[in-house]
């Protein structure tokens, strides 16, 4: 078993990885963004769940709104950019199969655990 309590601090910090799965928490400030048109993760599917706040997604160019309570799904090599459309702290809690992030949030190259 494996247990974190999240505090859900500025910017994306991974939780912990198990087998080939991967939890993080990631923080945009309002009028912030994360990613863009080259962001993508070539090794790994992405599920956001949207904690709090208010967003868009641009996932391969077509535009999502988010809140609390969305959950979306951004398949292996979609390009995706998450912004916060709000004005208070969008929190997200992400979900990565295969992991797609080092223990510092560095990407890892495609299908490399």
């Amino acid at each position: 078993m494996k247990y974190k309590h999240l505090q859900f601090g500025a910017g994306f910090r991974v939780a912990f990885n198990v087998r080939r799965a991967q939890a993080a928490e990631m923080v945009i400030a309002p009028g912030d963004s994360e990613g863009g048109p080259d962001n993508r993760h070539r090794g790994a599917d992405q599920w956001l769940y949207v904690v709090s706040g208010t967003g868009l997604a641009i996932v391969d160019g077509t535009e999502q709104k988010l809140r609390a309570g969305s959950l979306l799904v951004i398949e292996n090599g979609e390009t995706h950019e998450i912004r916060n459309t709000g004005r208070v702290l969008l929190k997200t809690l992400n979900f990565y199969y295969p992991p797609a992030f080092d223990d510092d949030g560095e990407p890892l190259p495609a299908g490399e655990p």
